[in-house]
């Protein structure tokens, strides 16, 4: 009984991951293209790929791909890879591994599949001026060179897990919340930390540590689909000093009525997370 059940343990897995070889092989590379590009479309988005085939053992990638919204370029890799990972499929957790490249950085990651689903992503290296999404979408121009790690989980259909993120040297300019123009300025370090729990992402610390000016950012978002439609609860604060508020009078003058006391500024945001606004 206990050579059958072994048997049993191995040969399904062993079947399962012969069935999608075998499809993999016989199965067209522009067939397998149209459902990826598909199945982005149902989601929302437009997919365009330079390149796609398949890749060993159980695998695709693609390279020059575009992810695009109504709004505008969002994301621009040179080449993705995803693939299931093998050993993972023996002990019965599925996992699709992928990685690719933005400019010159890199990301990776994986996707658990099954009854606990989840994902994890390692992005590093990659420059924010380099990341389409927010010229075409924000109107913003930024610079720095991005770091993030996040692992999320899903627990009873909720997203539960936490995000870091550090910019180096960023630049932020004709940064907009609606119609309000924020300050332009130069940052040294960027940190943030956002926690998943039961539909709602809580901001646990986001500071932009900057060049005559400290900024905050707090509050949580209720989470909803489409994402861009998640409902914002959050609080700008901004301390400038004395000679970047001079440097800046126009901005610091339209925001005016955010002053709660001397030298320190306190915004509530609202709208959503495509549309945010005052």
């Amino acid at each position: 009984m206990r050579r059958r059940a072994l048997y049993l343990a191995l040969g399904i897995p062993a079947g399962l991951l012969l069935f999608t070889y075998l499809t993999l092989c016989f199965v067209p590379n522009d067939a397998l293209k149209g459902v990826v590009v598909r199945a982005a479309g149902n989601a929302g988005y437009t997919l365009d790929l330079a390149g796609f085939g398949k890749g060993f053992p159980l695998a695709v990638k693609a390279r020059g791909v575009e992810l695009s919204s109504q709004q505008g370029l969002l994301i621009k890799a040179a080449d993705v890879r995803v693939g299931l990972e093998l050993l993972p499929l023996f002990i019965g957790k599925p996992r699709v591994a992928y990685r690719g490249n933005i400019g010159t950085g890199e990301f990776s990651g994986t996707v658990t599949l099954g009854r606990k689903p989840g994902w994890s992503i390692l992005a590093k290296g990659i420059r924010l001026e380099d990341i389409p999404f927010f010229g075409t979408v924000a109107g913003a121009r930024v610079r720095g060179d991005l770091r993030l790690t996040g692992e999320v989980a899903s627990v009873k259909g909720a997203p539960q897990g936490e995000v870091q993120l550090q910019v180096r040297g960023a630049e932020l300019a004709s940064v907009k919340l609606g119609e309000m123009p924020l300050p332009d300025a130069t940052y040294q370090d960027v940190r943030g930390a956002l926690s998943l729990d039961r539909g709602q992402a809580h901001l646990k610390s986001f500071t932009l540590t900057g060049d005559g000016i400290y900024v905050r950012l707090k509050g949580d978002v209720n989470l909803a689909t489409p994402l861009g439609d998640s409902p914002l609860n959050l609080t700008l604060e901004m301390m400038p000093k004395p000679e970047f508020l001079d440097r800046q009078k126009f901005v610091f003058l339209m925001l005016v009525k955010y002053l709660t006391s001397p030298g320190a500024y306190t915004v509530p945001i609202h709208g959503s997370l495509a549309h945010p606004a005052l």
